[in-house]
Order: structure tokens, then sequence, then C-alpha cells
């Protein structure tokens, strides 16, 4: 089983001047530790109720941050759980996704999803179209990504989206390409296009159990239908361990048991004290090796 750490929160004991600093010590720790891949959220605005915290609390863009990540790690993959698909076009997205993965040695996943926080949107005055329309949307962006990675250049002609002549120079390190991972259960349209086009899925924690598994028997269903390898298809989760709180190190080992008896392989989790750093290095010493082997 890997494990992965996302960080959602910047807001530190310190304020702004301390987040490059802290950011550092996070990361460096956590590549030290074990964790198999470090990922941020893609918002401008914080999720209300998020360990307490409100919307206008501190929020860092995600790419930018990620770059930073690439400089100071040499291991860990680095992606966006997930990236919106009404923030940034297509064709410059796919030149983000390029430069990291170059810029980090071929350690980038191309996280994506339909974007669903409409306050935030209307907030930046950026559009916020239908439900329909931004599930069309993504499957543009990965349409798009199949095409330009499959060559040097390309045209692209989508629902929404074209680009007469989009180039993939320099070609990104990843092999075949970095790994698209789809965030989301939606059964009808999310889990078929993980079907269809994913190297990975990424379900909640907080869809609870029944849900989560429900989720991977339909993805098991569509790939079926498609005629894909559900084993080819990375199956990764999301979900909060707070060691200072409620879990402990053994009710954490014992949840990661579970989610590898349902056949998740990547355990993702965000800690709402992790700037304290200790819980970081609980994770090393007592948690990752004990579910290594899974």
């Amino acid at each position: 089983m890997h494990i992965g750490l996302q960080i959602p929160s910047f807001k530190y004991p310190g304020g702004t001047a301390v987040i490059r600093p802290k950011l550092k010590e996070i990361v460096t720790t956590a590549e030290a530790a074990g964790f198999y891949s470090l990922w941020v959220m893609d918002h401008y605005y914080q999720i209300k109720g998020l360990f307490g915290e409100a919307y206008t609390d501190p929020m860092l863009e995600s790419y930018t941050t990620l770059g930073y990540f690439a400089g100071l790690t040499e291991k860990a993959y680095l992606g966006v759980l997930v990236t919106g698909v009404i923030y940034r076009h297509p064709s410059v997205l796919m030149k983000m996704i390029n430069t990291l993965d170059i810029l980090s040695g071929g350690r980038a996943y191309l996280g994506i999803g339909a974007a669903w926080y409409e306050d935030e949107a209307r907030g930046y005055g950026i559009p916020y179209p239908s439900t329909s329309e931004r599930f069309a949307q993504l499957e543009d962006n990965l349409k798009l990504a199949k095409a330009l990675w499959n060559s040097d250049e390309t045209s692209f002609a989508g629902k929404h989206f074209s680009a007469p002549a989009i180039t993939n120079n320099p070609r990104p390190l990843s092999t075949p390409h970095p790994r698209i991972m789809i965030g989301g259960t939606g059964p009808t349209k999310t889990l078929r296009m993980v079907a269809q086009y994913a190297d990975a899925c990424n379900i909640g924690a907080w869809v609870g159990k029944d849900n989560m598994q429900k989720a991977l028997d339909t993805l098991k269903e569509h790939c079926a239908s498609l005629g894909r390898d559900y084993d080819t298809i990375e199956k990764t989760c999301l979900g909060t361990v707070h060691l200072s709180g409620d879990d402990t190190v053994d009710s954490t080992i014992s949840r990661i048991q579970e989610l590898a008896a349902m056949g998740f392989t990547h355990a993702i989790f965000n800690m709402p004290d992790v700037y304290k750093i200790t819980p970081l290095e609980t994770f090393a010493k007592e948690i990752i090796p004990a579910v290594a082997g899974l």
C-alpha cells in the first residue's frame, strides 16, 4: 500500500511569512518518512469548514505550489487532488503538467475532475457552467491529453475546446505519460471516464465504506463493458487522519488494512496538525512500515 499526503491548509502559526519554510519542512520530512506522493487542492477559496477554517483563510495556487515541491523533493510523486476543469484552458493545463513532470524528473500526476465549488468560481469571476457542460469539458480535457501525449504535435477539436496546433515539446519524462487520475464517484460519467481514459481513480472516504465499495464495483462494470483491465487502474482514496485527536496508530493501520482489502492500493491522507511535523514522524516510524506489504 502506498501512502500519500495531501496538504490542503496553509493556515500556520506565524502567518504568511512562515508558509514557505513550513511547507519546506513538511514536504522534505514527508519524503524522508517514506510518503509515496504529495498533493494539494485546486482551490482559490479555502473549503468552508475544513479543519474549522473559513473560506477567506489562506490558500495557494496549486501548480505554482507543486513547482516549489518539485525543487524540494526527489522521489515523491506530485499532483493536484484534483484539478478543476473550469479554471484553466486545457492546452495551458497540458503545458503545466508537462512542465511539472519535466522539472520533477517524471513524478507528475494529472489529477482532474469536473469542479464543484460554485461560490469560489462566482467569487473569482470564473464561468461556472452546468454540471453536464462541466463533465463534457472534463472529457474534452481527457481526450486532448491522450491525443497530445501520443504525438509531438496534434490538432484537437472537442465539444467545448479546440487546439489547432498544440505541441508536446518538450515531452514529459513519465513513461508513457504522466498518470491520469480522475476524482469522484459518479456512476454514469465519472467512473465511466476512469475506465475509458484514466490510469487512476480517487474516491473520498467521506462517502462511507459502502459507497466506496459500490464505486469500485461500478468501475469494474465499466471496465468490463469497455474491455479495460480493471487491475491496470490504480485505486486511490482520500481521507483525514488526526493523530492528535481521535485517531491512533492502531486505528489508522486498521483503516488502511480495510482499504487494502477493498482493493485500494494508494491511501492519501490529510492531517489537521501536519505543521507540527510529529504526525509525519509517527507515520514514518509506526504506520508506513506496518502497511508497506499490503
